[in-house]
């Protein structure tokens, strides 16, 4: 397979450091789009294959293709970048730094021995604390008050090289997977950039991590939007900002799916004594239903939704929904309903 799209003029005028990026999400085109800013020449970018998407599943390419494409750069999308055809084209794109944000497949030591510079990653998190595919959302599941990103050296291991530089993001009270992603991406690329110049002139010492301090942060699956409301609502509120927007909570009224998208603690009902009645109410009902909100219990505590999304319906606020849905107190949500 042979890269895609870019300019056909490879003559350079003036040696330029050359950068192979690789990357697929958001995050990886927002710093990408940063890094192109810098006077070093991408040469190449690597990225995942066109994917289905949407209900119709038409093939959509990633966010860091599409980037790439608008500013004329090659792009390659091997299914396997360790085979060694595919190595071959790295090889002839000649890097002197490799650049990986977010990418999707584990470098072999084939590519991570080509660049004079070695290879750089850009991870969203305060390494050695996850490592692993969804280091924002878990962070915020975690009920962590500050994450950020860390640039490294990579090596065979998974997020296990040497640290270049950290910048530390504090995580706010209402922040969601989605408002971190967003600062975490604007973090990573100015640190990036701020680094390469170490790099080059010896600046930054790499530093050893140390053993991992938290559970590794696996790949998220629409199944772990479920809410269940054994949990104590303090964790449930975390999961319904930390999986906002992918995949997003969600559970059961009547057998149709609802989807919560926004909710609050009230701290009293975590704070004060439960009555003898209050531990008689199976977690999941609805204890109240005012003109805003309602109110659900929890394993601990109570949990108050400010907004939703009915099944085949727009996200809406829990006001609007309680003028077309009549919610009455002694619902209880969180029964089985239609697998996702």
């Amino acid at each position: 397979m042979s890269p895609t799209g870019g300019s056909r003029n490879t003559k350079r005028k003036v040696k330029r450091m050359r950068i192979v990026y690789m990357g697929t999400p958001e995050i990886a085109a927002t710093i990408l789009e940063r890094l192109l800013a810098e006077p070093y020449e991408v040469v190449l970018v690597v990225t995942q294959p066109d994917r289905p998407k949407g209900r119709g599943k038409a093939m959509a390419c990633s966010p860091v293709k599409e980037l790439a494409v608008s500013r004329d750069i090659p792009v390659f999308t091997p299914e396997k970048l360790r085979l060694p055809e595919n190595v071959e084209v790295i090889r002839e794109a000649d890097p002197d730094m490799i650049i990986v944000a977010a990418f999707g497949q584990i470098l072999p030591k084939s590519v991570l021995d080509i660049p004079k510079w070695g290879c750089i990653n850009v991870h969203a998190s305060l390494l050695p604390k996850y490592r692993g595919a969804a280091p924002i959302q878990w962070s915020i599941l975690d009920g962590e008050q500050e994450t950020g990103v860390t640039i490294m050296y990579m090596n065979e291991g998974l997020d296990t090289g040497d640290i270049l530089l950290q910048q530390e993001v504090p995580i706010a009270a209402d922040e969601t997977g989605g408002s971190l992603h967003d600062k975490l991406a604007i973090a990573g690329a100015e640190a990036l950039v701020r680094a390469i110049p170490g790099i080059l002139d010896g600046s930054l010492t790499p530093v050893p991590q140390g053993e991992m301090t938290t559970p590794y942060a696996k790949q998220l699956t629409k199944e772990m939007g479920r809410l269940d409301f054994s949990w104590d609502a303090a964790k449930l509120e975390r999961y319904i900002r930390g999986l906002n927007p992918w995949p997003g909570t969600f559970s059961f009224r009547d057998g149709q799916m609802l989807k919560i998208w926004r909710a609050e603690v009230c701290v009293d009902s975590v704070e004060e004594a439960p009555e003898p009645a209050e531990k008689e109410v199976l977690p999941g009902t609805v204890i109240a239903a005012d003109r805003d909100s309602f109110t659900v219990q929890t394993g601990c505590g109570r949990l108050r939704i400010t907004e939703v999304q009915p099944e085949g319906k727009r996200r809406m606020s829990a006001e609007e929904y309680l003028r077309g849905y009549r919610l009455a107190e002694g619902t209880v949500l969180g029964a089985p309903g239609e697998e996702v």
